[in-house]
């Protein structure tokens, strides 16, 4: 006898009969935005020695990306919603691509920055664009699980292969090379989505109100640049005024929201508790991470001395822990537990940051290595269940709103971490006394960054006492930084079992 069920399930898997060779194409362009943004932490040294951009011009390469991003990603998801996700993505990639070129061959730090604010643009219609047609793709809720754990897994890949094929090309080429790896993939993803992506879009989306965009973006770029400001120079009044005129917008933002009668964004999404549980433990495991991340790439390669290539393989653990992690974190979580396996994942994360409150000039590579694969592993697992989570939360309609609420709040912990973990980092750093009869020009040069330092004191006959100052107060900021991360991540754990008790990912088919 044949359920009722199983003819609703039979008759969406007949619809979409490459779903799976359609959800390779979508990793692609998941795997274009994670290896940018891997690359980027990699090549910042060389970055730093040609277009010699201050301390703050450079904290403002490395998270005006996240900024813009974070400010665009709702909008963007909920244009999808609307034009149609395929077409999005398929512009977006273009985009991604050829801001690309931009980013390799710019000349001054202004202009890399432009660069990096206008790839957050194009980067905005990726990753909402990817979640949301799996969402529409895959209608079981197993082969969805399996689905999102292939779309993690693939991101994850991506900061594996980022800083390895980064590293080879730096060490071959100019930086601007790491960018030029987008193009064959960007080409890639166009030529084959246009004939095996299906299109999907909300069938009554309403109008697309050009209002919500603004206040959207203005509401989080003001809210995450006055955090930025305070974080990097102390309270003062622009800083204040940045935050103040964020928060308005947002305010606004939601009232507005509630009154349309289709919203941009509906916010009784957030009248979930699994749902916003999700979305909070995603935004504070990146913020707790990202700041830390960020500077990791230069410690193993200006404190430990190691080549691009070397540093790159040296970040692999944390990539292949969440790949294996990614790929059975649905079956784990229905298994035992969402909660157990959200906030267990979070919690590891944690306690591996704080094992690197131990860093010290010469740490081993096993210290390292070790806490780096219990990272992976644990952001594996959260950051797969936590999607499963939200996409499973809302009706098909309005999966681009729900998957850019999750980007959201990644992309802003992203600029938070960096903002505010970055600039302790650097505030530490640039507190370090330079030897004494060091030139006054070669010390405010070394104080600016710890490329800097390693640029300016080629300068002095004897380069290691100056060298030695810097690295150490670099090490000493990252120390704090993966300190108060690890605080962070272990109260996101605690929120995630509070917030998450009960909930549990589907089984069997859904009905359409």
């Amino acid at each position: 006898m044949t359920s009722t069920v199983r003819p609703a399930f039979a008759e969406e898997t007949e619809k979409r009969p490459g779903r799976w060779l359609a959800l390779a194409v979508l990793v692609l362009a998941v795997l274009l935005v994670a290896v940018d943004a891997t690359v980027l932490g990699l090549a910042t040294p060389y970055i730093s020695e040609d277009l010699k951009p201050s301390g703050t011009q450079l904290l403002w390469i490395g998270d005006v990306y996240s900024f813009v991003i974070a400010g665009l990603l709702v909008s963007m998801g909920s244009l999808g919603d609307r034009i149609g996700r395929k077409k999005l993505l398929l512009i977006g990639s273009v985009a991604f691509g050829l801001v690309s070129v931009l980013n390799a061959y710019a000349s001054t730090p202004e202009l890399m920055i432009v660069a990096r604010a206008l790839l957050g643009v194009a980067g905005a219609t990726l990753m909402p664009a990817t979640l949301a047609l799996i969402r529409n793709l895959f209608h079981d809720p197993r082969e969805r699980s399996l689905a999102i754990g292939i779309w993690g897994a693939t991101a994850s890949a991506g900061t594996a292969v980022g800083p390895v094929v980064g590293g080879f090309l730096l060490e071959h080429f100019w930086w601007g090379s790491v960018f030029l790896i987008n193009l064959p993939v960007m080409a890639v993803l166009v030529l084959v989505g246009v004939k095996l992506l299906p299109e999907s879009r909300n069938p009554e989306p309403g109008p697309w109100d050009l209002m919500s965009v603004v206040l959207s973006l203005i509401g989080m770029v003001g809210i995450v640049y006055g955090i930025k400001e305070a974080a990097s120079h102390g309270p003062n009044v622009t800083a204040g005024a940045a935050a103040l005129l964020g928060a308005v917008a947002l305010y606004g933002f939601v009232r507005r929201q509630l009154t349309l009668p289709i919203p941009l964004l509906d916010m009784r999404l957030f009248r979930s508790r699994g749902f916003s549980g999700a979305v909070l433990a995603d935004l504070l495991t990146i913020l707790g991470l990202s700041g830390l991340v960020f500077f990791l790439s230069q410690y193993l390669q200006l404190v430990q001395g190691r080549g691009p290539l070397e540093a790159g393989l040296a970040e692999l653990p944390a990539a292949l822990g969440a790949v294996a992690a990614g790929l059975v974190a649905g079956t784990v979580a229905r298994r035992y537990s969402v909660r157990a396996v959200t906030a267990g994942g979070l919690a590891a994360i944690g306690l591996a940051l704080g094992a690197l409150t131990l860093l010290d000039e010469s740490t081993g590579y096993p210290l390292l290595g070790g806490a780096l694969l219990v990272v992976g592993v644990g952001a594996g697992f959260s950051f797969t269940v936590t999607a499963d989570v939200i996409l499973s939360s809302v009706p098909k309609e309005q999966a681009g709103a729900a998957s850019a609420v999750s980007e959201t709040a990644y992309e802003l912990g992203a600029a938070l971490g960096i903002a505010l973990l970055g600039s302790i980092v650097t505030g530490v750093y640039a507190g370090f006394t330079a030897p004494p009869g060091t030139p006054p020009e070669v010390a405010a040069a070394a104080h600016e960054s710890l490329g800097g330092a390693v640029e300016a004191s080629t300068a002095l006959p004897d380069a290691e006492p100056l060298l030695t100052a810097a690295r150490t107060a670099f090490v000493d900021g990252i120390a704090l930084a993966a300190g108060l991360g690890a605080a962070v991540l272990l109260a996101a754990s605690v929120a995630a079992w509070v917030l998450l008790r009960g909930q549990k990912l589907g089984d069997g088919a859904e009905h359409p």
